[in-house]
């Protein structure tokens, strides 16, 4: 499929139509609140591995190893460094986001929420841990078109797109992951589904400031990159992976992890 006259656009409208997309299928899941009160653990288990492996995978093929490859080719030092110093950055930034931002991992007690202690309800912490784990996926997704500025090749966008359609998979069973513990805690299906793709609108918004950011700023781009990167590991570490181990099945975990690593590799190698 012929996609070079996507390059005529600007890479932050770009950017915004692919955040778009990927808020689209937060939403798709969300709606599955419409079919079922609850969602077996089993699968939610195998949904949730499966996006931690697409996460981890985007994060190498999508976002490191270009952001090694642009070091190398500016010749400005060691290549490592602004994968090291971005990826650590972005771990570091989202670390103290969690610490700041009031947020429930689904999984624990009110009494266990994160961040700045507040006297807000459950459900507007559980809905705040899922929006506050979408910034990466955004910016990750920004950072790859706005990178289009400087490097306006079909590899490139392919790269961009293929990271997008990654982000967008994975996005399903976080909408899911929402709304059907909002279903359970009260809400109706309508007000469940609201809220359960509310929490991706953030991605558009991390995305046209990722794309902005990079588009102004180019010889950062390899950081750029490595900040996505390590942002969206902290997310996996710190979120998916410990939510898709709850429960007795942690072989399906683990099965969805590997499934989701190997299909965005898959996308990756294959067409970016």
């Amino acid at each position: 499929m012929n996609i070079d006259w996507l390059l005529d656009y600007d890479p932050v409208l770009l950017a915004l139509g692919a955040t778009l997309f990927t808020w689209g299928l937060t939403a798709l899941g969300a709606s599955l609140v419409f079919f079922f009160k609850t969602i077996n653990r089993r699968v939610l288990n195998l949904m949730l591995g499966f996006a931690a492996g697409v996460m981890i995978a985007a994060s190498f093929w999508s976002l490191l190893a270009p952001a090694i490859a642009m070091a190398e080719a500016q010749d400005s030092g060691p290549s490592w460094v602004p994968a090291v110093v971005g990826f650590l950055a972005g771990g570091a930034f989202l670390l103290l986001v969690d610490k700041t931002l009031p947020h429930l991992h689904s999984r624990l007690t009110v009494d266990k929420s994160e961040g700045i202690k507040t006297s807000w309800e459950r459900s507007v912490l559980l809905i705040l841990a899922i929006t506050l784990h979408n910034i990466p996926e955004g910016l990750a997704v920004g950072v790859a078109f706005g990178a289009l500025a400087h490097s306006s090749s079909v590899g490139a966008l392919s790269g961009a797109l293929v990271l997008a359609l990654g982000i967008g998979l994975q996005n399903f069973p976080e909408g899911t992951a929402v709304s059907v513990p909002l279903r359970r805690e009260g809400f109706s299906r309508s007000k469940a589904f609201f809220y359960g793709q509310l929490s991706g609108l953030v991605e558009p918004v991390a995305g046209v400031l990722g794309a902005y950011l990079v588009v102004s700023i180019g010889p950062l781009l390899p950081y750029a990159l490595s900040f996505a990167a390590g942002a969206m590991i902290f997310v996996v570490v710190e979120e998916l992976i410990p939510e898709s181990q709850a429960g007795d099945q942690t072989d399906l975990s683990t099965i969805g992890a590997m499934l989701g690593f190997a299909v965005m590799m898959l996308l990756d190698v294959a067409l970016g």
